[in-house]
Order: C-alpha cells, then structure tokens, then sequence
C-alpha cells in the first residue's frame, strides 16, 4: 500500500494540474488549458515527448487557410507534434483503436519521411475504421432499441450492418442521405426505413427536425412555425404497417393518408389532405411536382444538390469536428445565421471539396488527416482565447466511453462484460466484441455510463457528455474492475518478463499503455520503485506502475 501511494506521486506527474503552453512555469500555474483539460508533464520549449522540432509548414490548402487566419491573428500556431503524439492521434481518431505495441515499435522506428501518409492509408482501409465510424453515424441516426427510441432488436442490426457496410464501401454521402430519405420496405429487409423509425415521434414537424439536425445541421426547433410546417409537408405521406412477423414494420409512401396512423399516438396531428400540401423548401423556394410524387423524393433531389447552401456543409464541418474536436461552427449540429463559422474560407473549401469529389468522405478524411492543422501538437504557443477556434493548436478531448474501455481491455487482455434492461434476443454479446462495434444503444455497461456514453434518444452531439467527472476519476482510482484487470492480466505479466531489466519493463509498459516510450526523467521517477529481487514482488511493482499509466490523464486524453 506504501508502495501505491508513492506511485501516485506519478499520476500526478502525469496528469496535471499543468499547464500546456510551451515556457510556461511547471506544476500548478495557470495556462491555456483547465487543470482539468491538462494530459501531461509541463513542457518547457522543445522538451518532452509531444513536440516535433519540425516547424509547422502548409501541406495542403487546408493549412493554407487556417495559417492565414492565424497571421491575420497574430497567432502562432504550435510545433508539429510527434511522431508518438501522431501515431496514438490517427489510430484514435480514426479507428477508435490504440495501436499494439508491435505496430508503434514499427511505426517509431520507421525512417520513411512520408510515414504518416502511409499510416492514414492503411487505417482508412481497416475494419475498424467502419466499426468506429458507423458507431459515430449511430448516435447521430438514434440506433437503439429500447425506450424511447423503439426499433427493437431485429431491425436495429439490420439498421446497424447497413451503417456499417456504408461506412466500409464508401458509399457517396449524397447517396448514404437519399436512401435513408427515401426508403420504403421491411424495417428488417430494408434497413434505411428505420430512420423514420428511430424518431420519437411520426409527426410529420418531429421527422422535419430530425431530418434538417441530421442532414443540416441545424436546430429546425428555432425555426417559425410556417418555415417548419413548409418542410414538415414532405413528411406528411408517409404510412407505417405492421405484419404477423415479429416486430417487424413496413414504411411506405402513403399517397392519401386518410389520417394520422394509429401508431403515431392518440395526440398526433392528422396528416393533412392532398389539397393541403403546400411543401416549401426551407431556403422559402415553393416544391415543385411534391404532389405527383413522393414528396420526400423531391425534398431528397433538393437537399443533395450542389449548391444546396446545408448539406455538404453539415457534412465536412461534422467531420472536421469529429476529428479535431471542434466544429468550424460549433456546435456541429447548431448551423444558423448568428453562429458564423469561425474560419469561414475554410469551411467554404471544404464543402467544394467534398462536392467535387462526389461526395467522397474517405477522400474528407484523408484530406484533413494529412493537413498540418491536424498534425499539430497541444502544446500552444499562445495564450491568446482565439487560438482554440482557429485551431492553432491540437485541442485536449477525453476519449470516448467506448473507446476508453475498448483500449483498457486491449491493454489487459480482458473483455467488457454488458446488459441490456430489456432482455430482448440479439443482446447477447460476445466476448470478442468490442464496444465500438456495439450496434445498440440500449446495450450497455457501468463502464459505458460512467464516462459519458450517448442514449442516443435525440441525435444531438451534446447528448455526449464528454466533462470529466469526480465519479470517473473514483473508478479508475479505486474499483475493484480496474484492479482486476490489471492484476489478472496475462498480456501486462508478458510485458513484465524481461529478466532482469527494469528499465526494459517500464519502457514495455510505457509503450503499450501511452503509445511510446518514457523519457529519462520517467525512467528516473520508476526506478525509485525498482523491485528488489524477482517474482511477486517484481509483478506487484509493475502492476503498480500499469495502474498509475492507465490513471495518467495523458492516457486518458485524446492530445
């Protein structure tokens, strides 16, 4: 017990309260970030092992941009960060996924000048990258089963394998959209429909909200009444079917709706009769054809056009947001005319970009991941306020729920253990299921809602609650699961066995747990715990050092 509390002096090392302005005073003092937000030791100028001492340069015209506002600014952006910041950066960004201590010692000790371009090509090819990417999607489209979002089990692995495979072959994202806009069938047989489904109430105003946060970006609740009914009349055809098969439901196209279906609720309002249709696109541009036709076919051709003015926008400013962690207008899912962009060139480039590639977003990705913007470090090389939306620096998020579990058990070796409130079939997980590949919602963990895992009831980017908590804190300091798994590890004890070396033991631990490798001052602070003798005591010692890692705010941060 001695022992434990002594190595808390290196959670605290590790962890903060710091601050992240290269040349700031150490330990305690005010910076740029919270003490809360701070991932790791102070850094003084050029020192640590998050800086590159390559300095930042354009790589595309995305930097280009971005380092003009900054010079507009006065702003100077941070160093390159590492090669070790980077590899944990792409592998967490991009695949939900921390890289094996096999794939960082190939990585580190690569001496290709164009590795990290190789690193991004290799990542978007991976499996993982659909799992990690169609949970993203999942949350923004409400795959749950149970209360309040009901698609029950059957349809919501339907709807979850379509995501996903989208996700894997790169569908178009126009065309990703306008199947789920235009979708009739089975609610098992043709998944799409379940995005009608999974909103709470069939109203056709509720499925317009839904649509214009989901495809728009924006937040149609603030709308005028006649600028939402306008929209919600392309909603207004659509009529749900039950069969004698189990839960299942046929969405269709409803050409006269004599009234509000049974199953919208004894409080819904009546759809309204075909002379009443008078659809007008939110730009205020009157639909034309809305009546020979389904209505949501025409909204659908409008919404994916070029030069519609929301949705290539919506899409790359939630994905710039996803992957840097802030939108260009912030909220991702809060697009209005007094919430401008914060980088306005920016965005307008992106969304061209995205045009131009037919609505490519593997092409986004790479194209962002490749930028310096997103290769730069956390370390700020101002204290300006405006350096954060303009993205001077790499900003401080802590990892997902999933994510986190996902690297805890990928470190130990063990497996995260789930429930479901309901009992329904399908909520059996197996062992090798990670919680990025989780297709419902309504399956979870005290894990999961300890560290802010989404309901998934509404779609909004604020349902992740993503404010660290004291209760977190607790349970990665003191519950039994994480002692357990540190404890019981085979893969940590494989690790341990170096034969006499010590040093050899906290560089393994280091690099499987941070993703690289300690610096001598660390080296320093582990061997005043050097084990004497082998063995036991040996296996306690690095068990120690292992739970101090996992505990460090450096581990638990995406910087």
């Amino acid at each position: 017990m001695k022992r434990l509390f002594a190595l808390l002096g290196l959670v605290l090392v590790l962890s903060g309260p710091t601050s992240a302005r290269r040349g700031a005073p150490g330990p305690g003092s005010a910076g740029i970030h919270a003490a809360m937000q701070a991932p790791a030791v102070a850094l003084a100028a050029g020192q640590g092992p998050y800086e590159s001492a390559v300095a930042p340069a354009p790589r595309n015209r995305i930097d280009e941009l971005v380092f003009a506002q900054l010079k507009s600014l006065g702003i100077a952006p941070a160093r390159l960060c590492s090669d070790a910041v980077f590899l944990r950066r792409a592998y967490l960004d991009v695949i939900g996924t921390l890289p094996s201590t096999d794939e960082a010692k190939a990585f580190l000790g690569d001496p290709d000048p164009n590795k990290r371009s190789a690193l991004i090509d290799r990542l978007l090819a991976r499996d993982e990258f659909a799992d990690y990417w169609a949970m993203k999607w999942s949350d923004v489209l409400r795959v749950k089963s149970e209360f309040p979002i009901n698609l029950w089990p059957n349809a919501v692995q339907a709807y979850h394998r379509w995501i996903r495979t989208s996700i894997r072959d790169n569908v178009p994202y126009d065309r990703f959209a306008r199947e789920l806009l235009t979708g009739n069938g089975s609610n098992v047989r043709v998944p799409q429909v379940n995005f009608y489904r999974a909103v709470q109430s069939r109203e056709p105003q509720a499925i317009a909200s839904a649509v214009a946060l989901t495809f728009m970006g924006t937040r149609a609740g603030t709308w005028p009444k006649d600028r939402l009914a306008g929209m919600a009349a392309f909603f207004s055809r659509i009529g749900y079917k039950s069969t004698k098969e189990w839960k299942e439901e046929i969405v269709f196209f409803d050409p006269e709706p004599a009234s509000t279906p049974a199953s919208a609720g004894p409080h819904a309002t009546p759809s309204p009769a075909r002379s009443a249709l008078r659809a007008v696109f939110p730009d205020g541009t009157t639909a034309q054809g809305a009546y020979e036709q389904d209505p949501r076919e025409v909204f659908a051709t409008w919404l994916v056009a070029p030069n519609n003015p929301w949705f290539a926008r919506a899409a790359v400013n939630r994905i710039w947001c996803w992957l840097l962690g802030r939108g260009i207008i912030h909220e991702p899912d809060d697009i209005r005319p007094d919430n401008p962009p914060g980088n306005p060139a920016l965005l307008a480039f992106l969304e061209q970009d995205l045009i131009a590639s037919h609505y490519d977003l593997k092409h986004v990705y790479r194209l962002i991941l490749n930028s310096t913007t997103y290769q730069l470090s956390f370390v700020a090389a101002t204290d300006r306020p405006e350096g954060e939306a303009s993205f001077a620096y790499a900003l401080l998020r802590p990892l997902d729920a999933e994510v986190l579990v996902d690297a805890l058990c990928q470190i130990t070796g063990t497996s995260e253990q789930y429930s479901s409130a309901i009992p329904e079939p399908y909520t059996f997980i197996p062992p090798d299921v990670r919680s990025i590949g989780l297709a419902d919602g309504s399956i979870s963990s005290t894990f999961l809602e300890t560290f802010g895992r989404p309901p998934r009831d509404t779609g909004l980017a604020s349902e992740r609650n993503s404010r660290p908590t004291a209760a977190q804190r607790l349970y990665l300091l003191n519950s039994s699961d994480i002692q357990r798994r540190i404890q019981q590890s085979a893969k940590l004890q494989a690790l341990m066995q170096t034969g006499g070396d010590w040093r050899q033991v906290v560089a393994n631990l280091y690099l499987a747990i941070l993703t690289r490798l300690p610096t001598e001052d660390e080296q320093q602070i582990a061997a005043r715990y050097t084990p004497s003798g082998g063995g036991a005591n040996r296996r306690a010692v690095a068990q120690d050092l292992a739970w101090a890692l996992v505990n460090s705010a450096e581990f638990r941060y995406r910087h």
